[in-house]
């Protein structure tokens, strides 16, 4: 493949550009946005591809974000570089399935990912939520993730820590200045009872951070959501394929766990399996290796990832571009679900004196 310097997208995906990027002799160029609003730091294309054999050739391309709000927020993050060394790095060192990765460059404030289209899939909705099935077959992908990882992430130098990195700063500077804002936007949501911690929580959020870095710490994939993943429509498909790989995260492994069942499964499916689920998930853990796991611990563990989750529900609902209606329907079910989890497991009386 050629490495060029990328040029703005979607207007970028011209014949030329796309043969010098795939070795290949591309003639035509079919262009069309793909999942507007669901995604928050990257934009995404359909693109139908005319080889001058006749060939086509169907891809997904995933690029910098248009929205220049989102954009900054991106590469203050260094999502687009994470991204692109997943894929290059540590993609093969685990059974979780992604899709096939034609190219992938990263330069400067800008990225380009070329990857299979799996439009036979079913993508999933955070504003729908999950089934109980969906997220069981979500956790059994966390599983092998967080397993293949568990305790061995001291070379993975370049993927930030939950604590002690620019992504914990961050992370810390953005929940203090967007909270104010997620209660304007989506104080519906958001009972008063809870708006009462303000203070007390994000004064405690290093505090957090570090809880939330204790060992043992595994590679997270720092953004598990229903739209981050597509479920099998067909007999031959895989279950489940991971997708958005821009924030992968060392972590103790409930922090996925913790924020997929808070944010994405359905309410009720949650209040009423998710020891099961959490269950699960542990032996889903002990399948792939793991030892000395504790279901009381991670009961426990559990609540204060939840507690923590209030960080990013307020850096994503307080700070990202909520205009959108499609960014809006889910932003909104974020915070009621991080709401009512909050409130059934009591996380605010596990808040630091």
């Amino acid at each position: 493949m050629t490495t060029m310097k990328l040029p703005e997208f979607p207007d970028g995906f011209t014949p030329e550009f796309l043969s010098g990027v795939l070795d290949k002799n591309v003639v035509e160029v079919g262009e069309a946005p793909l999942g507007v609003g669901t995604g928050m730091m990257a934009d995404i294309s359909r693109l139908a591809l005319t080889l001058s054999d006749g060939t086509k050739i169907p891809l997904i391309a995933k690029y910098a974000t248009a929205n220049l709000t989102n954009r900054e927020v991106a590469i203050s993050y260094n999502l687009y570089e994470r991204e692109g060394r997943y894929y290059a790095e540590l993609d093969d060192l685990a059974d979780i399935v992604t899709p096939e990765i034609y190219y992938s460059h990263f330069d400067g404030n800008f990225m380009l990912i070329l990857m299979e289209d799996l439009k036979d899939y079913d993508v999933g909705s955070q504003v729908v939520g999950a089934t109980l099935e969906q997220t069981e077959l979500a956790l059994d992908e966390l599983a092998k993730l967080h397993s293949a990882f568990w305790d061995k992430v001291d070379h993975l130098d370049w993927v930030p820590g939950i604590a002690d990195s620019y992504h914990a700063e961050n992370m810390m500077n953005l929940a203090r200045s967007g909270w104010d804002n997620m209660v304007d936007l989506f104080g519906k949501f958001i009972p008063q009872e809870i708006r009462g911690y303000r203070d007390t929580f994000l004064e405690a959020i290093p505090k957090l951070q570090a809880t939330r870095y204790g060992e043992p710490r595994t590679l997270c994939h720092g953004d598990f959501r229903m739209e981050n993943l597509l479920y099998a429509a067909r007999q031959d498909h895989h279950p489940v394929v991971v997708l958005d790989w821009q924030g992968p995260l060392l972590s103790r492994g409930m922090f996925d766990v913790a924020l997929f069942l808070g944010q994405s499964t359905k309410k009720e499916v949650r209040q009423v399996h998710e020891r099961q689920l959490l269950e699960r998930y542990l032996s889903g853990l002990e399948q792939g290796g793991v030892t000395g796991l504790d279901a009381d611990q991670t009961w426990e563990d559990y609540r204060s990832t939840n507690l923590y989750d209030w960080v990013y529900t307020a850096v994503v609902a307080g700070n990202l571009d909520a205009s959108d209606e499609v960014a809006f329907a889910w932003m909104s079910q974020m915070v009621d679900r991080q709401s009512v989890v909050s409130l059934d497991l009591n996380v605010f009386d596990l808040l630091p004196d």
